[in-house]
């Protein structure tokens, strides 16, 4: 049932929104009932694998030594070496900076405990804490799979957002992204699809679609 309406709902967003001189973004809204987020157990952050790309180049930073410094330098879009994040933990603005510039983050193991003392309470909030990965593991595949995963919080609004893709994207793309978030939303609901109040769907600057 939700996948039909869904299906219709991502035709009339594209019928309402006009071509624009840039690719917008597609974001899906659900908006969320009887949960008491008070109660800190109820909230949530996790990652959700998409079944197609974004379509829009995801950001990523990789904080590494050794040979990850080497192997990022072709795959990240930036690389910060030790000595590098050294300075970063002494300017706070910097620091700001990388959080709101990167969506997400890699670093090699051995530099977390770092990260955590000059960093962490810039990206924690955020919930961009790296991904560490062993010195001898190799990067490249966590960052191939964040170009289309998505990451879902909930905090202390009932309501979850996030992008699932780009109006250049066929429409049975844009419904298996959106239906990817759905479930596993649900699943981390307690009282699964009755959680869920409304859901909505729109490009960065069309209207607002609902998921009747």
């Amino acid at each position: 049932m939700v996948e039909q309406e869904l299906k219709s709902a991502i035709e009339k967003m594209k019928e309402d929104s006009p071509s624009r001189k840039f690719v917008e973004s597609i974001d899906l809204a659900i908006n969320l009932r009887d949960i008491n987020l008070q109660d800190p157990s109820k909230r949530f952050q996790m990652e959700v694998n998409l079944p197609h790309p974004l379509g829009k180049e995801i950001k990523i930073c990789v904080l590494a030594e050794g040979a990850h410094l080497v192997e990022a330098a072709s795959i990240a879009s930036r690389v910060i070496s030790k000595e590098e994040l050294d300075n970063i933990s002494r300017e706070p603005k910097l620091a700001k900076k990388l959080a709101q510039e990167y969506d997400y983050f890699v670093a090699t193991a051995s530099l977390m405990p770092t990260i955590g003392r000059s960093l962490g309470k810039v990206l924690g909030p955020r919930g961009k804490m790296p991904k560490p990965v062993p010195p001898t593991a190799p990067i490249e595949p966590l960052v191939k799979n964040y170009q289309s995963v998505v990451q879902i919080r909930l905090r202390q609004a009932p309501v979850i957002h996030t992008r699932i893709g780009t109006i250049a994207m066929n429409n049975d793309a844009i419904n298996e992204n959106a239906l990817a978030v759905i479930r596993n939303v649900e699943n981390r609901l307690e009282k699964g699809v009755n959680n869920i109040r409304s859901i909505y769907i729109k490009t960065t600057m069309g209207p607002a679609v609902k998921v009747k």
